[in-house]
């Protein structure tokens, strides 16, 4: 072996070097269940749905900390992923990775008339309109709110869900509904006498919450992210300037966060 074999960076760029190729051999070989990896041979597409979740949200996290090497790096883990379900998948007989790489770019076709098609217009809306209709072909998925994942992050779920039943109507004219409705729901949890009934009414209020700030035209799901990331930047403040934080009265602390507020 060359350090070019081990060195990407070495290699000349040539036609040859089959990037895809590369690793889909790769995860072929970690899988063989005679001399592949212990660990990657278990694995099952739910054993791994969390992790491509997660990838997805270093991807995420990447871009907003602005890291493009780190992004690279992210991008690569999650393109693991879809190698890996696939890889699963052709063990199984279902399909492989050339075939989820067919079928997304026949979706790209289809949702784009107006650049491969003779429709005159594109946008947005015409996106929905193909999406809807490819919807209303499979068996139980006609439904206004059918396809919503259901692994996606609750409130950016809810926001789906919301924009989905507004489509046919049924949604607040503006922003008024759903700040008033949020009222509501505070009453209704100061009202509530049992664990399970405040769980529901809570539950409710956040829905109600991510509605308003959808009339808003804020992203609940990148809002609350900033949120947190705002809350443990100023915490990891407070710390770093007194070694005896964990110490200190509410008082004491409410005062070094308001010191840390005010110096951003």
């Amino acid at each position: 072996m060359t350090p070019a074999d081990c060195d990407p960076s070495a290699r000349p760029a040539t036609a040859e070097h089959d990037t895809v190729g590369r690793i889909v051999a790769i995860m072929a070989r970690l899988r063989d269940p005679e001399r592949g990896c212990e660990w990657d041979c278990a694995q099952t597409f739910a054993t791994i749905a969390p992790y491509t979740i997660e990838e997805a949200y270093e991807v995420a996290d990447a871009i907003e900390r602005g890291d493009i090497g780190d992004l690279k790096d992210e991008l690569g883990d999650l393109l693991l992923q879809v190698v890996f379900h696939s890889r699963i998948a052709e063990e199984a007989g279902y399909f492989d990775l050339s075939n989820v790489v067919d079928a997304i770019s026949d979706k790209m076709e289809r949702r784009h008339p107006h650049i491969f098609g003779d429709a005159e217009v594109g946008g947005h809306h015409l996106w929905e309109q193909v999406k809807a209709a490819e919807r209303r072909q499979r068996p139980g998925q006609g439904g206004a709110l059918a396809g919503v994942a259901l692994g996606l992050p609750a409130l950016a779920r809810a926001e789906k869900l919301q924009k989905r039943a507004g489509r046919v109507g049924f949604d607040w004219p503006d922003a008024i509904g759903p700040r008033n409705k949020i009222d509501e729901e505070l009453a209704e949890i100061a009202q509530a006498t049992t664990d399970a009934e405040r769980f529901d009414e809570v539950g409710d209020l956040l829905f109600s919450v991510v509605n308003w700030a959808r009339h808003l035209g804020v992203d609940a799901e990148a809002a609350l992210r900033a949120a947190n990331g705002k809350f443990e930047r100023r915490f990891n403040a407070m710390e770093a300037e007194d070694a005896t934080f964990a110490d200190r009265t509410l008082a004491e602390q409410e005062t070094a966060w308001q010191r840390v507020k005010a110096a951003e």
